[in-house]
């Protein structure tokens, strides 16, 4: 039955009774260009690498929430103007323009998923209508949007902010092109300085290109569509859902402003390392204040800096925070560093403290804790840590991939709600709410990228030239930096490592190292192996393993010696299961049964049990980082397999429609870390 190939560890799936893989012959795109459109660059600049794209430092993004008060914002989520484009006309007819007339196109929501606006039953079990609506929409659509900022958004430095678009984003201004995006799961900004016309209506218009998954989504000879730059390359197990899926705002600064803080922390102290930027046409000199937070027990710094036109300096500062207290799981404390500049007495009001106004402010929150390896151990705070946790996907049936934020506490709330402390962002960047909630929560994440399922051939072209494999992971690094939540970094997962190792090899070191360039804090690197022997797990600061003996292949008991043999080949790494799991039926009548029947809920409970107390067995427990079970819940995808129920996976603790919960369910919640 088709429903058993609901997870692809070992990559192959059956669509009908054609083995895609290797039956039927891919549709291939030609690559739209030489390099990745970003133009990501690392830059050292006073002895601290600095992430570039667009020419220009890549800015904090904590300001989708945190907003300043020496800022301007405008808030662009709501009605947008929307049509689809599957002729490719909207560039020969100049959809870009602002006097362009869209008058008859409908207006969706945005943040939004284009595969909810007309598809029905998208979030049931139901596959009677699988293969319709605009669900399975690919190619191009465009979406626009007016908008009028009043004139004190004149003469200042302004970013048009995206926290997703998927998969690619042409972005236009009053008619002028700003810039290309790739990568549907990253945020990005854009300078729109020259282009905003404050005091009257501007508009601003997106093309979102998807590629196709399949030449048919019900015909059994379907045909693959790859394309060998994109990531990932080729159709994947999970919904790559379309449109301006996260929130789109404004951001205006001052010409001289702050881009982003770095922090770093050890046992009661704090390095900070401030991005400051002139945008301006003018020499400039500023006084930088650095205040640690409150409760910290440290006080602020400042040091005066001179700033030539279009120069970025970074600058560093080291804090004693005597009182600060470590951020855990158990009590996740944090604390906000601000970083201010301030004008020089003659060029503005001069403050109470004697020096000149306000010209630019920004805050981050950190955490102060460490997370290494030591020998075979996993530390947080110097004392070996276990992880218990669940992969999941970014989706509800109500909104796809754009979720409200009640919908995200529902979510974590249940990985709480079971005793988990962690979660592994299978496969991709969260929306920024994810890593606010995971500090607040004290839940330890493995971040991730859409490095999925590439090939020899594509991990080449990605190091060699392409880069976006790269550009990922350093995005990855780079914004997520300051989060006490986030203690380790996925490279990958379940990639060709056999046909050629050489060039697996490069791949995997030329990430690791971009990750290491920008990640002051130094925390330990992985990927999610599809394989007990993969060849390059000496680059790896942690083992990660994708594993489904009892299943895929071999035997249940199988997974405790193959354990003991990868520690032997591998004795100072810690060793962490990245996946783990199986599926259960769907349909009311077969749901319970013997836990020796495949699909039943007993079934699935009784398998995970199993493994769960396989790595946890007290002789294994000196090397083993953890465990993350595949996964919180059911999840859509459009690879092929399950299409009778609406293309589910079922192999969740809980169902998709309704997030009812299985068995399993009750059974991880109650399977104790062994280090509580």
């Amino acid at each position: 039955m088709l429903r058993k190939f609901t997870k692809l560890g070992i990559g192959i799936l059956l669509l009908s009774s054609t083995l895609i893989t290797g039956g039927a012959s891919a549709i291939t795109n030609t690559p739209v260009a030489d390099r990745e459109p970003m133009n990501t660059q690392v830059k050292s600049i006073d002895g601290t690498n600095v992430l570039y794209q667009y020419g220009e430092p890549v800015p904090s993004f904590d300001t989708w929430t945190q907003e300043e008060q020496s800022r301007n914002y405008l808030s662009l989520d709501g009605k947008w103007k929307f049509a689809m484009d599957p002729n490719n006309q909207g560039m020969t007819e100049k959809w870009y323009q602002k006097d362009y007339d869209d008058s008859n196109w409908q207006q969706e929501k945005v943040p939004g998923s284009w595969d909810l606006y007309d598809t029905p039953g998208f979030g049931t079990y139901d596959g009677s209508n699988f293969g319709e609506g605009t669900a399975f929409y690919d190619g191009d659509a465009w979406f626009r949007t007016h908008f009028s900022p009043d004139d004190s958004w004149k003469n200042q430095f302004v970013k048009l902010n995206f926290l997703g678009v998927n998969y690619r984003a042409w972005v236009y201004i009053n008619g002028h092109f700003v810039g290309e995006h790739e990568g549907g799961n990253t945020p990005f900004a854009l300078n729109v300085s020259e282009y905003l016309q404050p005091g009257k209506d501007n508009v601003i218009a997106v093309r979102v290109h998807r590629r196709a998954d399949f030449d048919s989504y019900t015909s059994p000879d379907a045909k693959p569509v790859t394309n060998d730059v994109e990531l990932p390359y080729k159709p994947v197990d999970y919904w790559r859902y379309a449109g301006i899926t996260r929130s789109v705002y404004l951001e205006a600064t001052s010409n001289v402003n702050v881009s982003k803080i770095l922090t770093a922390t050890g046992d009661h102290t704090l390095t900070t390392k401030v991005v400051v930027y002139n945008h301006g046409d003018k020499k400039v000199d500023r006084q930088l204040v650095v205040d640690p937070g409150e409760q910290t027990g440290g006080k602020p710094k400042s040091q005066e800096i001179e700033l030539n036109p279009g120069e970025v300096k970074v600058v560093s500062m080291d804090f004693d925070i005597k009182s600060a207290s470590y951020w855990t799981p158990e009590s996740p404390t944090l604390y906000e560093v601000t970083a201010t500049l301030y004008k020089g007495k003659g060029e503005g009001q001069v403050s109470q403290n004697g020096i000149g106004s306000v010209d630019d402010s920004l805050s981050t929150t950190y955490g102060m804790r460490t997370i290494a390896t030591e020998g075979s151990k996993l530390t947080l705070n110097g004392e070996q840590v276990f992880l218990k946790g669940l992969n999941w996907h970014e989706e509800t049936a109500a909104n796809g991939k754009s979720m409200t934020i009640e919908e995200y506490d529902t979510e974590l709330n249940h990985v709480l709600n079971v005793n988990a402390n962690f979660i592994r962002n299978s496969h991709y960047n969260r929306h920024p709410y994810v890593y606010d909630f995971a500090d607040k929560h004290g839940l330890m994440v493995l971040d991730d990228v859409d490095n999925m399922w590439l090939d020899t051939k594509q991990e080449a072209l990605q190091t060699n030239s392409y880069g976006l494999s790269r550009a990922l992971v350093l995005s990855m690094a780079w914004n997520q930096i300051n989060r006490p939540s986030v203690i380790m970094w996925s490279l990958q997962n379940e990639s060709q490592i056999w046909d050629d190792q050489q060039v697996y090899r490069d791949w995997l070191s030329d990430m690791k190292s971009a990750v290491k360039s920008v990640d002051i804090q130094n925390r330990p690197v992985t990927w999610a192996s599809g394989s007990s022997w993969d060849p390059a797990y000496d680059l790896a600061d942690v083992i990660g393993l994708n594993e489904y003996f009892g299943y895929f292949y071999m035997k249940d008991e199988d997974l405790g010696t193959t354990l003991e043999a990868v520690h032997r080949n591998h004795p100072n790494k810690p060793i962490l299961i990245t996946e783990n799991g199986t599926w259960a039926y769907a349909e009311e009548e077969l749901k319970h049964g013997e836990p020796t029947t495949s699909g039943t809920e007993e079934w699935q409970s009784a398998k995970f049990l199993n493994h769960w107390n396989q790595v946890t067995d007290s002789n294994r427990l000196d090397y083993m980082a953890g465990y993350t079970f595949w996964v919180l819940k059911d999840y859509k995808q459009r690879l092929g397999y399950n299409q009778q129920i609406n293309g589910i996976s079922t192999m969740g603790l809980m169902r998709f429609d309704n997030e009812e919960p299985r068995l399993v369910y009750e059974t991880f919640k109650n399977a104790a870390n062994p280090f509580k």
